[in-house]
């Protein structure tokens, strides 16, 4: 598949800021000429949102690791094919809310899912697209958890994970991005918002030339 648009995701833990800096980024984009879509996983697209349901709602045991990631590789197959590709083949950019990094970080280095076999769903729904560039907001865990027990609406089945998974997924997001610096930057998310923002912005303009 041949796209015109740019696929930019942002990645990290729990109350790592991604829905805040997601918007920012979509507007700042969009003021610097190019048309943009935000959107977010699981969800946007209507399978997407009916899974999404299943996978944030009910105790953590609902679903075991693997369970997780079969569905959230259902979901994003649903999101590719009805929300990004026809976004990105339209010529638009698309931000997104997490993606197939989160699956390695939750499920993988969080859940102990072979990160072989991710990567082979991956590729099984996929095949071999990834994004422009992933931005990987990182916080400390208690710092992200304690801004995600604040958030309006409660904490998800996620959220309500022990401290030891949070760390072990921080961890994978940092892996992830020291295997791929190509494609991945990490962001110091630890700051204000607008601190974050211009690293965000700085980050677009050295990796994909945008001036912003």
């Amino acid at each position: 598949m041949t796209t015109a648009g740019r696929f930019i995701t942002l990645e990290g833990g729990e109350g790592a800021g991604k829905s805040t800096h997601q918007r920012s980024l979509v507007q700042a984009i969009h003021r610097a000429g190019f048309e943009v879509l935000g959107t977010r996983e699981p969800g946007d697209a209507k399978g997407a949102d009916e899974i999404r349901t299943l996978l944030v709602n009910g105790a953590p045991e609902r679903w075991d690791a693997v369970s997780e990631a079969l569905l959230m590789v259902a979901a994003r197959r649903c999101h590719l094919v009805e929300t990004v590709w026809p976004a990105l083949d339209a010529g638009r950019w698309v931000v997104s809310d997490r993606f197939a990094d989160s699956t390695m970080a939750y499920q993988g280095y969080g859940g102990a899912v072979p990160l072989d076999q991710l990567a082979l769903l991956h590729r099984l729904i996929a095949g071999d697209f990834q994004p422009d560039l992933t931005l990987i907001l990182d916080v400390p865990v208690e710092t992200g958890l304690a801004r995600a027990a604040r958030r309006k609406g409660g904490e998800n089945r996620f959220e309500s994970k022990g401290r030891d998974f949070h760390e072990r997924v921080r961890q994978g997001f940092l892996a992830i991005a020291r295997r791929e610096p190509a494609r991945c930057v990490v962001i110091d998310a630890d700051r204000d918002a607008d601190t974050v923002d211009a690293a965000i912005l700085a980050a677009l303009r050295e990796r994909l030339g945008l001036k912003l």
